[in-house]
Parts: C-alpha cells; structure tokens; sequence
C-alpha cells in the first residue's frame, strides 16, 4: 500500500512537473498599437510627403514645357519639332527613372526600419517569454496561425504594455504628456 502511494505521488509530481506553461499573442495588434511601429510610419510618411514635393516642382515644370510645345509646335518646322519632342521625351524618361529610383530607396529604407522593429519585437517577446516562466509563446495573425487557444492565454495586452512602456520615444513621450493633462483636467 505505501509502495502503491510512494509511486502515485512520484507520477503527480512528474505529471505537474511536465506543465508547460503557454501562451499566444496576436501579433498583428502588437505591431499596428506598438509606439515604435507608429513612429516608423509617421516618420516615412513625412519622408514620402517631402519627396513628394520634391518630385512635384520639377513635373509641373515638364508639364508647362509640354504645354507650351503643344502650342508652338505648328510654328516650328519639324527638325525643330522633333528636336524639341526627343528633349522632352528624354526628360520625361528621367523624371520618371528618379521616381522609380526614390521610390525604391524609401521603400528599401522603410522595409529595412519595419524589419528592424519586428524583430525588436521578436526578441522583446522571447526575454519575456524567458522571465515570464513560458515554454512556448505563439503568434497569432490574420493568417490563424492560432485556430482555438483557451481564455486566459493571449498576453497580447501585457506585451503590448511592457514593449510601449520600454519604448522611449516620440509616441511614449507623447501619450505621457496627454495621460498627465487627463489626469490633472480630471481632478
């Protein structure tokens, strides 16, 4: 009888040893809400709308040039005229090859932020993962990479804190101050 309780209360043990505690997070709420991803975005945005109005200057100076030769061209004998339209369509060539060109290196440089901030993120839910006691942390997305997970397992709000509270940049600085003129108009 006491053999059959030593090896009962050895298999409880083992059984309550083997838990693995796990746990998901939705990775797209953590991406789109994390302070540093909106910073990235808001800063590429202005970086696109600078561009934007760098390009803008020198195709409406193309377009008034079209215009303009549209206009003369009956005037001009047709030497001139296909002169004048090997000039412009050159030009057009190169307008459009310094878009493509600016294009490319805006998205070239804002795929290389985002990356960096996802795996920020990565590396961000692995040590909590670690300090936290979790065997397996998984990510859910659109994709339902997640079908079902039992309630009380998504820690999606509880990264999302920790990594925004870790983040000291523009966005943290800004929900502060509005945090602290809610709090003082409250009282």
């Amino acid at each position: 009888m006491k053999k059959l309780i030593a090896i009962g209360a050895v298999a409880i043990s083992l059984i309550s040893c083997n838990q693995e505690k796990t746990a998901y997070v939705d990775t797209t709420k953590v991406i789109q809400d994390y302070k540093e991803m909106k910073d990235v975005e808001s800063k590429f945005e202005a970086r696109r709308d600078s561009l934007t109005q760098l390009i803008t200057g020198p195709q409406q100076q193309f377009q008034q040039e079209v215009q303009e030769y549209q206009q003369n061209m009956n005037s001009m004998s047709a030497t001139q005229r296909q002169a004048k339209e090997q000039e412009l369509q050159q030009k057009g060539q190169r307008l459009q090859q310094q878009q493509q060109m600016i294009g490319q290196q805006l998205r070239n440089d804002s795929d290389k932020a985002i990356d960096g901030v996802v795996e920020k993120v990565k590396d961000f839910v692995a040590e909590y993962g670690k300090e936290n006691g979790y065997t397996y942390i998984f990510g859910s997305n659109e994709s339902a990479n997640i079908m079902y997970a039992k309630e009380g397992l998504d820690i999606t709000d509880d990264i999302l804190k920790e990594l925004n509270e870790s983040y000291g940049g523009k966005s943290g600085k800004t929900s502060d101050k509005k945090t602290e003129e809610d709090t003082t108009s409250a009282e």
